[in-house]
């Protein structure tokens, strides 16, 4: 029976499945910060971007599916994120971008597949823009590369049980713990006023790119996943039903065979 945890009260409580263990994990000194990552199984290189306010932990239900199938996966923790650390500056998807470039260095990888999830999926994306070279390919989950992209935000008990768990996983993993609610502002404040790309820009873009949208996501448009497909030369669009901005964690199984099919379209 597939797993499910639609309320998210399986996560609030317990967080995500457990990492496994991981073949190498260090962090990487990098503009300022100590960026966390982790690598998990050989073969191809998969990087797992997560979402604003989370950590590498939150990808624990895709990690061990993707090593089954024969993939290496590098998880990273992006800067003030988990276990990576910061500098005073204000937080910026492209230097959030140059990280994971740095960790690639770290590990010696030339190219790599990206996947990422709300804030992690413009990383990623940003990643296939400017750094085409580096990366084979995109998995674009649940997140707007414009203002226009982003519903009203409305708060449902799915949200602040989420909101609930990063707190907690905050207040054990960061190196400053104390400092959740400043940590929320500074992000929250990258999210009001970034990303800004629009399909001039877009429309560059030469990688593949999945652009993954679900049914009852609470941030993003429909209309702009449909938009972003469009502009967006080699990409598809991918409905997931019944699931939401949490889709990961709610129902692992049905995501995991969207980004298993686009990784190894990718890359058998």
């Amino acid at each position: 029976m597939d797993y499910r945890d639609d309320d998210l009260k399986k996560f609030e409580a317990h967080g995500a499945a457990p990492l496994p263990v991981a073949t190498e994990q260090d962090q990487v000194e990098h503009d300022g910060a100590k960026i966390w990552y982790a690598t998990f199984g050989t073969g191809y290189p998969v990087i797992l971007l997560h979402g604003g306010l989370g950590h590498s932990g939150n990808w624990g239900f895709q990690v061990p599916a993707l090593v089954r199938h024969g993939y290496q996966v590098i998880t990273i923790d992006s800067r003030g994120h988990g276990r990576s650390t910061r500098d005073e500056r204000p937080y910026k998807y492209e230097l959030m971008a140059s990280d994971v470039l740095a960790v690639m260095d770290r590990l010696q990888l030339n190219k790599a597949i990206a996947a990422g999830w709300s804030d992690g999926a413009c990383v990623a994306l940003i990643l296939g823009m400017k750094a085409a070279d580096r990366i084979a390919g995109v998995f674009f989950f649940g997140c707007n590369m414009d203002p226009s992209g982003t519903k009203d935000f409305e708060a449902n008990p799915v949200i602040e049980r989420c909101f609930g768990r990063h707190k907690k996983d905050y207040a054990e993993l960061s190196a400053t713990p104390g400092q959740f609610d400043a940590f929320v502002e500074a992000v929250g404040l990258m999210m009001k006023s970034e990303p800004n790309y629009y399909a001039a820009e877009l429309g560059k873009i030469r990688v593949p790119v999945a652009v993954v949208q679900s049914e009852h996501d609470e941030f993003i448009k429909d209309e702009h996943a449909t938009y972003l497909a469009r502009s967006i030369p080699a990409s598809e669009l991918i409905m997931l039903a019944d699931v939401s901005h949490f889709a990961p964690l709610q129902r692992p199984e049905q995501f995991n065979r969207v980004l298993l099919a686009f990784v190894e379209k990718i890359h058998p």
